[in-house]
């Protein structure tokens, strides 16, 4: 356990971002999830709603350290031509 002030503190921001970065982790699973199901079932429409949906999360989790900046246009990139393939 922490003896300092500051490391206590520091224990009490870690626990809280870690907090933070699971449920946005968690909500852009679900949000691509939704996206690959669409284009399973060969809606172009809903695929291409959840899509618009699902991007500016996607740039949102880069933005504040959750995924890199890689990571998250690789994602939007993929994802983009998958929805593409059913249009």
């Amino acid at each position: 356990m922490a003896n300092h002030k500051s490391a206590i503190k520091r224990n009490k921001q870690n626990s809280v971002r870690n907090e933070r970065n699971a449920h946005i982790r968690t909500t852009l699973r679900t949000f691509v999830k939704k996206v690959r199901l669409a284009v399973s079932g060969n809606d172009a429409a809903e695929a291409a709603a959840a899509l618009e949906k699902t991007i500016p999360l996607i740039d949102k989790a880069a933005s504040k350290g959750i995924l890199h900046k890689a990571t998250a246009s690789r994602k939007i990139s993929r994802l983009s031509k998958l929805v593409n393939t059913i249009r």
